[in-house]
């Protein structure tokens, strides 16, 4: 056991911490922190640790207001945003006896993880879980108690989930935030810079510069060509959109009878840019067994960083 949580933390070590940021990718990151190198900003790491609000936001008809953290400088926060989470998958890669966002992570449904923390973010004044209705008796202690919560059902595809969950956010909401359950490791950071840039550019998505590789081939058996690797970012979640403009891209979707693999992508059909917010490398998203001691020990890591 000893052996294996070793190897566990060189792996942590190897995979997510980075000593430096290139300067190229500043500009990309969020105006939310704009001093401070993303990628080198997981919890305990980098010059600077990135720390969660204390404060409490105004709540308002829409748009930005003021949150003041605990010993910190003012740091701005959307207003009124309907968060979309998606719970709605079975998870066959997974191999296990139940959807993998109900497995337990540390004595707590994955769900729960992603939930409670979106519960907590400043400005959230609505969440759609978008699940089967066999399995919404495991939140009803947490909906009775929370107004916010509302139920939408699954869709056949990824985007008729999220278009299930729109219809039941709030209908003045400054944006929406898509998430998949299946990420109980994004972090409070992550959440409001990706908030900051959408509500700017209209759509925004967290995402890491690809460490590995990636090479194309036609058949499946013999290399094609190799990518630039320096124009390649694997995607995150939350992705978030003005609602009307992610109306609009469903609406393109429909007409041209196109399927889209993640949420942004409709709205590069219309076409409309979608800024990149940089987020972290610990933003997993738990899709087979492996990945389950992975998230264990970032949540251990990260409470040893709380606890030093």
């Amino acid at each position: 056991m000893m052996m294996m949580m070793m190897m566990m933390m060189m792996r942590l070590s190897s995979g997510f911490l980075l000593p430096s940021c290139p300067a190229s990718l500043h500009k990309l990151a969020s105006p939310a922190s704009p001093n401070n190198c993303p990628l080198a900003s997981l919890e305990g790491t980098g010059s600077r640790q990135l720390l969660p609000s204390t404060g409490r936001a105004r709540r308002g008809l829409g748009g930005v207001c003021s949150l003041r953290a605990s010993g910190k400088k003012d740091r701005d926060v959307v207003d009124n945003v309907s968060v979309v989470l998606l719970a709605g998958g079975v998870g066959s890669r997974m191999k296990a006896d139940r959807p993998k966002q109900f497995l337990e992570l540390e004595g707590k449904p994955i769900l729960r993880h992603s939930l409670e923390l979106f519960m907590t973010i400043q400005g959230v004044t609505r969440i759609v879980v978008v699940i089967a209705p066999e399995y919404r008796d495991s939140l009803a202690d947490v909906a009775s108690k929370d107004s916010r919560i509302r139920f939408a059902a699954p869709g056949k595809e990824r985007q008729d989930s999220v278009f299930n969950g729109l219809q039941e956010t709030d209908e003045g909401a400054t944006l929406v935030c898509i998430h998949d359950a299946a990420r109980p490791l994004v972090t409070e950071q992550e959440i409001l810079s990706c908030m900051q840039d959408a509500l700017e550019h209209g759509a925004a998505v967290l995402a890491v510069p690809m460490k590995a590789t990636v090479k194309e081939s036609e058949d499946g058996k013999f290399v094609l060509r190799t990518i630039e690797r320096s124009r390649l970012w694997e995607i995150h979640t939350p992705q978030i959109i003005k609602p009307s403009l992610l109306r609009q891209g469903f609406e393109k979707v429909k007409e041209l009878n196109l399927a889209v693999t993640d949420d942004v992508s409709i709205i590069e059909q219309l076409p409309a840019p979608v800024k990149i917010t940089v987020g972290q490398y610990t933003n997993i998203k738990i899709t087979t067994p492996e990945d389950m001691p992975m998230a264990r020990s970032i949540l251990e890591q990260r409470r040893a960083m709380k606890d030093s």
